[in-house]
């Protein structure tokens, strides 16, 4: 499976097939024939190892977020991190972040990836949900969509520019809706008290 995910990272889903993936492995051919059921099943285990992976990474991130209350900026960078990845980070995290956007597309198209995608996709709103509880935002889960939504929506974008800075793009774009996705919890606590 590590083997696959290499090769899924460096050269997309055309890159992965058994041979590849066996020579990569340094394994008989055979075994990658034997060990997954058909080259859908090996693929659908590769993303689902290279999305582990990642929210691994992002596991630990989250456990080094204090709890303290952020402004708008310094949650946004926090997502961010998450999402994108640290700022200032080097070609092969751009990579990582093509990669997962392939992932994502393909599962529409393959049901097998669908349902790791939706796996991947559940602990990935828990790792957000927990990230904004930490900066004292009020955590809302149909907003969290939302707030996926926006970040994919300007990575996307970016990534189809001549100079992709899929970061600062997603930035600007969350700056102007965090307040209201993920409103800070003292602001929500003085809207209740302007109603009464």
């Amino acid at each position: 499976m590590a083997a696959a995910a290499e090769l899924l990272l460096e050269g997309g889903f055309d890159a992965v097939r058994h041979r590849s993936v066996a020579t990569r492995a340094e394994l008989p051919l055979a075994s990658t024939t034997y060990y997954f059921e058909s080259l859908e099943d090996l693929i659908a285990r590769a993303v689902e190892f290279s999305g582990n992976a990642e929210l691994e990474a992002m596991r630990r991130r989250v456990g080094e977020v204090t709890h303290r209350r952020r402004g708008a900026e310094a949650t946004v960078e926090l997502v961010l991190d998450l999402l994108i990845g640290p700022d200032g980070a080097d070609e092969s995290a751009n990579g990582r972040l093509i990669a997962r956007y392939e992932r994502t597309v393909a599962s529409a198209r393959h049901p097998e990836l669908r349902e790791v995608q939706l796996r991947l996709r559940a602990q990935l709103d828990e790792l957000l949900a927990d990230v904004l509880r930490r900066s004292d935002r009020l955590v809302r889960p149909e907003q969290l969509r939302r707030l996926v939504a926006v970040v994919d929506g300007a990575v996307v974008a970016a990534l189809s520019e001549s100079d992709p800075q899929p970061r600062r793009m997603a930035r600007g774009a969350l700056l102007e809706i965090i307040d209201f996705i993920a409103p800070a919890t003292h602001q929500q606590m003085d809207r209740y008290r302007s109603l009464d």
